[in-house]
């Protein structure tokens, strides 16, 4: 997921040159293309959306099939890589007008584009309608839902992270005997993340090149941010304290960041410092890895005999410590959408019980609790009950504006201290002033 956080700097110069009507920011031209719940029928025959190009867009298409049926109303979905997206958005966001009525919004995106005044409240919509949002977990609806009090987004799908591992490992009779004899105590899944090191170690030890006790991504900057994020919410550590000061350099920060280290140098596969996804996720499919903290939709993929030799041998559980970190995506209506009541009326039927559901026995990554516990999805997922668990203890990145140029500067300095350049205490130092540098 790399981020393209220079173009940022970019259109914060645009901006500063603009019109208001351009920015969109209460200026005249932006919100007179259509008023925001005015209670008139859209007049657009054909909708365009941005999305990523992931299983979920995939289901999206499939479901909207129904909506154009019902409607009459053709929707367009142009689906590109992540890495095209931003650069294709913010053009059409500054504009008069935009190309695309409706988009989905990353949680990295969230702080930019809400402070920026590119997307349309949704408050008078969802009051005016009678949609209900309490409908979402909470730390979804938090996340890419509203900012500050206002509604900008309805979440879309979630990608939390969470811990995939192989069952047969960690029942292992021979495995478990030995562990007893040298650690004193039972092999299970482990509760806190230096237990979890310490057994992704010992199984690395007992199996060799085999099997490593876990696959790992340190490619930055984004796995490698993602990934350790999951050590420093478990470890209790954060970014910021409550009144805003910083913390990622704490006591708790670096005990997370030297656990991380632990782990990769002593139980991750040799160049597991350079993966990214794909190459972390094959490892496991082939069946040379215990375990893999990854986001919870990869279960259905590994559980996939198509894709995957453990087939049938996965099961999921929450990041030891229990606080992993939270991602997802939120249906948006730009500002300066041309036909705002026509993009509601399909951001309210997407997200309706009876499309998400549809969604969710696709295989789709679910955001609604209602759907969560559905006895239909909960029949063919039913690692779903351990996922809404996983998602109501989960937590994000800041809200910031600056959230891309944050990974960044976090990949580089994790980078720095798996690669033994500089120790953890001073690489989280050098995060610490980065990030407080930040404008």
């Amino acid at each position: 997921m790399k981020k393209h956080w220079l173009l940022g700097i970019v259109t914060i110069l645009i901006l500063s040159l603009v019109t208001a009507c351009s920015s969109g920011k209460g200026g005249e031209g932006a919100s007179s293309s259509a008023p925001a719940a005015s209670g008139k029928g859209g007049s657009k025959k054909e909708l365009n959306i941005l999305m990523e190009t992931v299983p979920d867009t995939e289901m999206v298409q499939k479901v909207t099939e129904k909506f154009t049926q019902e409607t009459g109303i053709k929707v367009n979905i142009e689906a590109v890589n992540y890495a095209s997206m931003h650069e294709k958005l913010v053009p059409q966001l500054l504009g008069a007008t935009s190309s695309y009525d409706l988009i989905v919004v990353d949680n990295y995106w969230v702080g930019e584009f809400t402070d920026a005044g590119w997307l349309e409240p949704l408050d008078s919509f969802i009051k005016r309608d009678k949609f209900d949002t309490s409908v979402y977990l909470k730390s979804m609806f938090d996340m890419v839902g509203q900012v500050e009090g206002t509604t900008y987004m309805l979440p879309f799908y979630n990608y939390a992270m969470a811990l995939i591992y192989r069952k047969d490992v960690f029942e292992d009779a021979d495995l478990k005997s030995k562990y007893q004899a040298e650690a004193g105590k039972e092999l299970k899944i482990p509760d806190t993340l230096e237990e979890y090191v310490n057994i992704s170690k010992f199984i690395t030890k007992q199996k060799g090149e085999s099997m490593y006790g876990s696959v790992m991504m340190g490619l930055r900057p984004d796995p490698i941010s993602v990934e350790w994020l999951n050590y420093l919410y478990s470890s209790g550590g954060d970014f910021y304290n409550g009144d805003n000061t910083l913390r990622i350099n704490d006591d708790k920060a670096v005990k997370a960041l030297e656990l991380y280290v632990d782990n990769m140098k002593n139980a991750a596969p040799k160049g597991a410092a350079g993966f990214g996804f794909d190459e972390a996720f094959n490892v496991f499919a082939q069946g040379n890895a215990a375990s893999f903290i990854t986001y919870n939709w990869m279960l259905p993929k590994l559980q996939n005999a198509a894709e995957s030799k453990v087939a049938g041998k996965v099961d999921i559980a929450s990041v030891p410590g229990g606080t992993s970190l939270n991602g997802g995506w939120g249906w948006a209506i730009p500002k300066n959408a041309e036909d705002k009541e026509a993009s509601w009326q399909y951001l309210k039927w997407i997200e309706s019980f009876d499309a998400a559901k549809e969604r969710a026995l696709l295989g789709g990554s679910p955001t609604r609790k209602d759907v969560l516990a559905d006895s239909d999805v909960l029949g063919q997922f039913p690692h779903y009950v351990k996922v809404q668990k996983i998602l109501e203890a989960s937590k994000m990145i800041p809200i910031i504006p600056q959230a891309p140029q944050l990974i960044e500067i976090l990949g580089r300095e994790l980078s720095e201290a798996v690669s033994g350049g500089k120790s953890p205490k001073d690489a989280l130092d050098t995060v610490a002033k980065d990030v407080g540098q930040l404008k």
